[in-house]
């Protein structure tokens, strides 16, 4: 378990840009760069409402057929994931949250952009809404440097306005190209930090492998692999699911999947997105009404999160995410908060005995769920825009009891 002796803990993350296993052609030049869970003081905010806010505001945009949206920004997220890019010539380092729901890339909240010699003002402008956050500002083409990986002309909002965005510099956006549609003037869609990998041959194929260990392991780290993924890092074979057709989850890394509760189904195939910048696993509130019941929980209004008792916990029954006819299964202990990080929610009892689910409402007019970080640190996740499909496997840390 992680002493939580700060509201910060650092863990190293490793980027590998290609893989010699695979038969894909890919680069074998490996960068390693730092990822940060940035957890802002307890108290401050409301994981589920956040959460909730960024589904509604995604769903919002995407029906509107362009990110940004208006949206009445309530609530601060309390948690992301950061990874220190790169910037110019000379280089300044900015820690810009991973964002598979935006294809936006953009600095300048906690810390200003600073213009080098590799800097070019397009004089167009720019403006994301996120639902938890929003930024608006100017465009600016500049080289992004991950180690020995640079990606050039790459387009890069800056902010003279932001909201939500404390404790980070901005956004890496790594979503889909169409995301960027109608963020910046004078333009359709911008190039992505993918797009342009390809497009400047340092990858083969538009593929990124996600690999993120429970940050309540002593030994957290987690994998990026851009133009393929890492096979060592999985334990089972590869689940694909094509990109949904359903609108408007089509838009951003969209499925159809079902969730059954032991042996109960709560959520017939349903259309969804997965998203590192969510924190919980959001359902349909059939669903979760069912989930609540079935579970005993009961809501805190404390941290707007379900609430077991130890005998509660005990007689959990499994969580299975049903995929391309493929169950991923979420254990007991993967579906509770991390019992020693329980302050940065917002339970101020200081009782690290206190048990939350990590299951949640998504709310109405939205998707029928978001599989947010949660989700995706018990199993990894292939985002392939090549082949227009997101993949699926086990890991070591499936079946983690950390928690």
């Amino acid at each position: 378990m992680l002493p939580l002796t700060s509201l910060k803990i650092v863990l190293s993350f490793l980027l590998v840009v290609g893989s010699p296993v695979f038969s894909i052609p890919l680069n074998t030049h490996t960068t390693a760069v730092s990822l940060a869970a940035k957890f802002k003081a307890a108290g401050v905010t409301n994981i589920v409402a956040s959460d909730r806010a960024r589904a509604q505001s995604l769903h919002q945009a995407a029906k509107i057929g362009k990110q940004y949206a208006n949206a009445s920004i309530t609530n601060v997220a309390p948690i992301g994931y950061t990874v220190q890019v790169g910037i110019g010539n000379p280089m300044k380092h900015y820690g810009l949250l991973v964002d598979t729901a935006s294809g936006n890339t953009w600095i300048g909240a906690d810390q200003y952009y600073t213009i080098t010699r590799t800097s070019t003002d397009t004089g167009n402008t720019v403006a994301v809404s996120y639902g938890s956050g929003n930024f608006s500002g100017k465009e600016y083409l500049d080289t992004i440097t991950l180690n020995s990986l640079s990606i050039s002309n790459q387009s890069i909002g800056v902010a003279d306005t932001y909201q939500g965005f404390r404790g980070v510099d901005g956004v890496l956006g790594i979503g889909p190209v169409s995301l960027t549609k109608g963020t910046v003037s004078n333009t359709d869609t911008v190039p992505t930090i993918m797009d342009n990998l390809l497009s400047q041959k340092s990858i083969h194929s538009e593929i990124l492998g996600v690999y993120l260990v429970p940050v309540s392991e002593e030994d957290s780290t987690g994998t990026l692999t851009f133009g393929g993924w890492n096979s060592s890092l999985m334990t089972s074979d590869i689940t694909y699911a094509p990109i949904t057709t359903a609108s408007p989850a089509r838009n951003y890394w969209g499925i159809d999947q079902s969730i059954t509760y032991g042996n109960s189904t709560i959520l017939s195939s349903a259309a969804g997105i997965v998203d590192t910048a969510t924190v919980l696993i959001l359902i349909a509130t059939d669903a979760f009404d069912a989930y609540k019941t079935a579970t005993g929980a009961t809501l805190d209004e404390t941290t707007g999160l379900l609430k077991i008792t130890s005998d509660q916990y005990s007689r959990l029954k499994p969580l299975i995410f049903t995929i391309r006819g493929t169950a991923f299964t979420l254990t007991p202990n993967a579906q509770i908060w991390p019992r020693s990080m329980n302050s940065v929610i917002g339970d101020t009892s200081g009782n690290s005995d206190n048990i939350y689910l990590i299951v949640a409402d998504i709310g109405s007019e939205t998707f029928g769920f978001v599989s947010g970080y949660t989700f995706l640190e018990r199993f990894y996740s292939i985002f392939d825009t090549t082949n227009k499909r997101v993949g699926f496997a086990t890991t070591a840390y499936t079946e983690s009891t950390s928690n």
